[in-house]
């Protein structure tokens, strides 16, 4: 009896793990209502400039227009043009940069590695790109 225990406490370990960042977690509704508490500011916009070049350029480019070679063959977003697929309100970015793009994730999710504030930050920044 105690090993079946075991089994099944390790099975339903390693099943939360599996789902530990794997999905998005906030609804799109709810993440459409939050509220950016970071001015767009040129300080804000910098910071997130910064954040943006050393965490996002390699799949986005420089520009946000994911026009490298790379972000082509990922199928990277281009953050400067009208389609937003995942949500245009700047609760929905900071969602997909906290938590990761689907629905096959292959733009993983920052959270533990980017503050709250450095990811409104990064949204400010990339609005600049194309003055949304």
């Amino acid at each position: 009896m105690r090993v079946g225990m075991i089994g099944v406490g390790a099975t339903l370990l390693v099943a939360a793990m599996a789902g530990t960042g794997a999905a998005q977690t906030t609804p799109r509704a709810t993440a459409a209502k939050m509220k950016n508490p970071a001015a767009a500011d040129a300080a804000s916009i910098a910071s997130g400039q910064q954040l943006y070049t050393k965490q996002c350029r390699m799949c986005h480019g420089t520009t946000g227009k994911a026009d490298t070679a790379a972000a082509k063959a990922m199928g990277a977003s281009d953050l400067t043009d009208a389609t937003w697929t995942r949500g245009s309100s700047d609760g929905e970015l900071f969602v997909v940069i906290q938590e990761g793009a689907g629905p096959d994730y292959k733009m993983k999710g920052f959270k533990g590695r980017l503050s709250e504030q450095d990811t409104w930050h990064v949204v400010n920044f990339i609005r600049s790109l194309s003055g949304k």
